[in-house]
């Protein structure tokens, strides 16, 4: 009987195939801390970008890439997810994702309110078009409310994405 190399994997009877996915968190916050901390068990390469270096925790600055700004060699293979819709810089950096070559980009914010992120990209002169390329809410809608929670359903999400699935338990 064939093995399904899938099953093996899971099983942790064969390695995972190499990843090369990035995940980026744009502003240092508690659901960027777990967005991280599980991008990395799930094999991303994972960047905080924090402009205000007093924001990151040491535990952020031992385990990823801590930049001021977002890195201009980013592809394809690489998600940004912007996780403080108050922050004043929001426009820039989100400007800045939707120029580079990245696979997704979203911000966190309750759908039930309207976006900053909009005016703050219109007022910076990002076509709407652009603007629409901006995933918010980001994740899976399973009630997530707090910081693990909206880690967990926003991941979730990304990998439904990329495999092109729709998320859920319909297979």
């Amino acid at each position: 009987m064939e093995t399904d190399p899938t099953c093996a994997v899971a099983h942790g009877d064969a390695p995972a195939p190499p990843e090369t996915r990035t995940l980026v968190a744009v502003f240092a916050s508690p659901v960027a801390d777990y967005l991280l901390r599980y991008g990395r068990d799930l094999g991303y390469r994972t960047t905080l970008v924090e402009p205000e270096r007093g924001r990151v925790s040491n535990d952020e600055d031992a385990s990823t890439t801590v930049l001021p700004h977002l890195p201009a060699h980013l592809d394809g293979d690489t998600d940004v997810i912007v996780t403080d819709h108050h922050r004043p810089e929001l426009g820039v950096f989100l400007r800045d994702a939707l120029a580079l070559d990245v696979r997704w980009v979203g911000i966190m914010g309750n759908p039930r309110h309207a976006g900053p992120h909009v005016a703050a990209l219109r007022d910076l002169g990002v076509p709407d078009d652009d603007i629409a390329r901006v995933h918010r809410p980001i994740g899976l809608n399973i009630g997530s409310r707090t910081p693990p929670e909206i880690a967990i359903a926003t991941l979730a999400g990304l990998i439904a994405d990329r495999n092109a699935k729709p998320g859920g338990f319909e297979f």
